[in-house]
């Protein structure tokens, strides 16, 4: 079976040495005879002088460049033609190397690239169909994992009010922070999840964006004064058209990675300024910063730079942060140093 699988696939692989082998006999016959009517109108005309023996080695030098000139040119419209197809299937292979499975390719060409189109599609489709059973059992999952979750953490504040021993004291309140860390996990999963699944965004509203940031920040005062954190605020007055709900999960994220990174009695920079149709947002902080490899994973799902743990988080607040973006046309970047701080700066379309 397999070796008569090889065979067929062998003779179609012939298909396209055929072709070749006729683009090749047309550019060799194309440029010959242009450049021998080349040199026939020229010596019609006069232009070129009368070929004798001892001008024979100019004139062959003559019709070599000529024939070079013309095969060239014809070999590289030509071969742009039947370079097309690889080029289509080169541009569909970056957009399945960034997530997405739904790019199909027109079968066209060869035989061999009319094949290899028509497995990528298959490929594709079948990785679509994986991506899609992963997304919903992630889904289900977070879904189910939610409520019992919520029900342990109910129960142990109940019997936080409860006389108890120091010890028994200590074993609540970390199965109160460690249920209270399940449920925000399964809360990110659930919200990136349903935002992988949607390509577009619902529901927009135009609103005051500074006056959403200064609505965050308050939100987390309390963290601010944990640790005893100075803020620098500059914004502008900005209006912008997008939801507002999704983008409370967006400025929630970065501000609170600017202060769990940030140390005790240090400044973190808000500012927000209009640049044209885009509104450029900055979160900088002065805590431990990253190096280079650090950055390149920032925005993967449940990456923690900080691999000793020493951190709260579960590695999904930028990958949240991305998709967002991402559904509204915006850019995120990042700069950083080891020790000396790091400032994430949203580039956001205000007519998003």
């Amino acid at each position: 079976m397999m070796k008569s699988e090889e065979k067929g696939y062998g003779k179609r692989r012939l298909a396209a040495l055929p072709l070749l082998v006729l683009f090749v006999f047309v550019i060799l016959v194309v440029s010959i005879l242009f450049s021998i009517s080349t040199l026939y109108l020229l010596l019609r005309v006069g232009i070129f002088p009368t070929v004798t023996e001892s001008r024979l080695p100019v004139t062959l030098i003559f019709l070599l460049l000529i024939s070079v000139f013309i095969g060239t040119l014809i070999a590289a419209v030509g071969g742009g033609y039947f370079l097309r197809p690889l080029r289509r299937l080169t541009e569909a292979t970056k957009e399945v190397a960034s997530g997405n499975f739904d790019v199909r390719v027109e079968a066209s060409g060869t035989a061999e690239l009319e094949r290899l189109a028509i497995s990528f599609n298959e490929m594709t489709e079948e990785l679509s169909s994986i991506e899609t059973l992963r997304s919903d059992f992630v889904s289900n999952i977070s879904h189910e994992f939610k409520t019992p979750v919520v029900s342990i953490r109910g129960f142990a504040r109940r019997l936080k009010k409860d006389a108890l021993t120091e010890r028994q004291s200590e074993c609540v309140d970390i199965i109160i922070a460690e249920t209270e860390r399940l449920s925000e996990l399964s809360q990110n999963v659930l919200l990136l999840s349903n935002l992988e699944s949607s390509d577009k965004i619902s529901e927009k509203t135009t609103y005051s964006l500074d006056e959403q940031i200064r609505k965050c920040i308050l939100m987390l005062e309390p963290l601010l004064d944990k640790k005893q954190l100075e803020l620098d605020v500059r914004m502008e007055s900005v209006q912008i058209n997008s939801n507002e709900e999704m983008m409370n999960h967006l400025w929630i994220n970065l501000l609170g990675n600017a202060i769990k990174f940030s140390p005790e009695e240090g400044t973190i920079g808000v500012s927000l300024q209009t640049d044209g149709e885009y509104a450029q947002i900055s979160f900088s902080d002065e805590g431990i910063g990253m190096d280079e490899n650090v950055k390149a994973h920032i925005f993967d799902k449940f990456y923690q730079g900080d691999t000793s743990r020493t951190t709260q988080g579960n590695g999904l607040g930028l990958s949240l942060v991305k998709r967002i973006l991402h559904l509204t046309g915006g850019e995120i970047t990042v700069e950083s140093t080891p020790g000396q701080g790091t400032c994430f700066i949203v580039m956001l379309p205000v007519g998003a």
